[in-house]
């Protein structure tokens, strides 16, 4: 008798308590901005988030109910790792917003064509590694072929310029490579290609350079590129222990840019205080564990890939975020996953958890 299919509770449990506590906290940090701002409206920016919340928990209500072996399929693969290269061209042909080709923008609503990027290469990789499963490490086979591709994506993903999710890119590929049983010697070759982008991308490049600086020592551009770092360490040692209270932080009132968006973790720090921080990555270990445990007990080399990509894709992006906030990387445009206010990437995270939830159905 054939087994009965369960999915994760724990997973699923952290991954909706994540969305409904980011509910909580966008409203939080962005009602004031929604009512003083040009929108005039302080549900402004939750309305959107709840859309976005619903339409991304429906879609991994599917996807966790439809066997990912389906997902293995060249007639599904191929036209969406192009469709998703259309798009990153055609964001360039969009206006700037935030001076950056980011986004698509289609009547009353915009879509991020890189969040996309990012789901569609973790099931590329999957699928294009197991097919080269015995040929991992051929050179010219493999590993070459798969670097033109990706570094395809990443080029159009850095002409936007967003830097970071070209970094949280690179790093999901270098996860499922090392899965894949890469030569540790061809992770190298990364670190040799990344010197000369380093060069003409970031030291080439003024205000990506002086941001470097700036990270080293916020007060050489206080109201300038160290603003933003300043006010959220400001946010952070305020809350403490325990916090200034749910809705009674002062740092998202116009001090804090992005306080419901990229720097959301600085406002759950002041509002909710050490408490509240350490929850926030207690989660994300949790859903670290509870990916890895997935793809630890997968049958299958692509649902073993999947599920690390995937893991990376959320936890690794998490980290970053997090890390932006405490000051410990350079400023990088990257949003809290399941949490921060941004419509494509809440969608495509929670799509990326409904296919984690359905290979943890099938793993022993």
């Amino acid at each position: 008798m054939s087994r009965k299919l369960q999915s994760d509770k724990i997973l699923f449990g952290v991954a909706v308590g994540l969305v409904l506590f980011g509910l909580l906290m966008v409203y939080s940090a962005s009602a004031e901005l929604g009512a003083e701002g040009k929108h005039h409206d302080a549900y402004y920016f939750i309305i959107r988030q709840l859309a976005s919340a619903v339409i991304g928990l429906a879609g991994m209500a599917v996807l966790m109910n439809v066997d990912y072996r389906r997902l293995r399929s060249p007639l599904l693969i191929f036209p969406a790792f192009g469709l998703q290269l259309v798009l990153l061209i055609a964001a360039q042909l969009s206006p700037k917003l935030h001076n950056a080709h980011r986004w698509m923008h289609l009547q009353s609503f915009s879509i991020e064509p890189s969040e996309i990027s990012k789901l569609v290469l973790v099931l590329f990789l999957a699928y294009f590694l197991d097919l080269r499963k015995s040929d991992v490490n051929d050179l010219a086979y493999t590993i070459a072929p798969l670097g033109l591709l990706v570094g395809l994506t990443v080029a159009l993903v850095l002409k936007q310029p967003d830097f970071g999710t070209a970094i949280a890119i690179l790093f999901v590929v270098l996860a499922m490579l090392f899965t894949a049983g890469t030569r540790l010697a061809y992770f190298g070759l990364p670190a040799l290609a990344a010197l000369p982008l380093f060069y003409f991308f970031v030291y080439r490049v003024p205000w990506r350079w002086s941001r470097i600086q700036v990270f080293l020592d916020p007060t050489l551009d206080p109201l300038g590129k160290g603003y933003q770092p300043l006010q959220a360490k400001i946010a952070v040692a305020t809350g403490g222990i325990t916090g200034v209270g749910l809705m009674e932080g002062t740092q998202k009132l116009f001090w804090l840019p992005d306080g419901h968006s990229d720097y959301i973790f600085g406002v759950i720090s002041e509002e909710l205080g050490f408490v509240g921080a350490v929850m926030v990555v207690a989660l994300f270990a949790i859903i670290l564990w509870r990916g890895l445990r997935a793809a630890s007990r997968c049958r299958d080399n692509f649902g073993r890939l999947l599920a690390i990509g995937l893991t990376a894709l959320i936890v690794g992006q998490a980290l970053v975020n997090m890390s932006v906030v405490l000051s410990l990387l350079p400023a990088k445009g990257l949003p809290l996953p399941l949490v921060s206010c941004g419509g494509t990437a809440l969608v495509i995270d929670l799509l990326a958890v409904g296919i984690l939830l359905n290979v943890s159905q099938h793993a022993n």
